[in-house]
């Protein structure tokens, strides 16, 4: 009988018994992924476009007062004919402020002044190539010496046809700022000794990478940025 007992109690005592519990599987921390920017703010001596041909990316209208809209068909930006100015400027990322050129090509396709004023950084200053101004033939660069494109030693007079494509390109250097339209040089600008700065008016809001019209509408396409050595 006792050993009835010991034996019924020995059973109760290993059943209360805890049980060894899995030991729980170690947490893998998360690490977040990388932010991916969409910013560019690398430049290479490869040409970066900087119009994808399709919408307004890296780009914004900008406030002028008065100005006409902007809107995207065709592979090319239509700047539409203002009060006075009306315009594009670059949201994306920094840019170089010299070795570097600019290529674009563009079309009046109806006004009475400038289908292009392209505004860009030299150095820490800005300046602006005038493509058809004062009545649709000055080209030049405004400002140097505090004159602007009609008054300074880069202008030129052109007869720049309504309904026809232009390329234009522009090269900021430490010596010099040149630009050419189509196959002719129609710029070369020394910079030691002048002051370069933009026209008074409201063309400051082209900065620091800006196409401007002026009561003028406009077509604009490819482009493009690289550096030079």
């Amino acid at each position: 009988m006792n050993r009835v007992i010991f034996l019924f109690v020995a059973l109760l005592a290993g059943c209360a018994s805890p049980k060894p519990s899995p030991s729980a599987p170690k947490a893998t921390p998360v690490v977040p992924a990388p932010k991916q920017s969409t910013h560019i703010n690398f430049w290479t001596t490869n040409w970066t476009d900087l119009f994808d041909g399709k919408t307004m990316k890296n780009w914004t209208v900008t406030e002028f007062a008065g100005y006409g809209g902007v809107n995207v068909e065709s592979n090319q930006m239509t700047i539409n004919l203002g009060a006075d100015l009306s315009g594009i400027n670059w949201t994306n990322g920094s840019l170089p402020k010299t070795g570097y050129e600019i290529s674009l090509e563009a079309i009046k396709i109806n006004g009475s002044d400038f289908f292009c004023g392209l505004t860009f950084p030299v150095g820490d200053s800005s300046c602006s190539l005038i493509v058809g101004g004062w009545g649709g033939g000055v080209v030049g660069l405004s400002s140097i010496d505090d004159m602007d494109a009609s008054e300074n030693e880069t202008m030129k007079n052109r007869y720049l046809e309504t309904g026809k494509w232009f390329p234009i390109k522009v090269r900021v250097t430490l010596e010099k700022i040149e630009a050419w339209l189509g196959d002719e040089k129609i710029v070369d600008q020394v910079l030691i000794g002048h002051k370069v700065s933009l026209r008074p008016g409201e063309i400051y809001r082209s900065e620091p990478l800006g196409i401007a019209t002026f009561q003028t509408t406009a077509g604009i396409k490819k482009i493009r940025l690289r550096l030079v050595p």
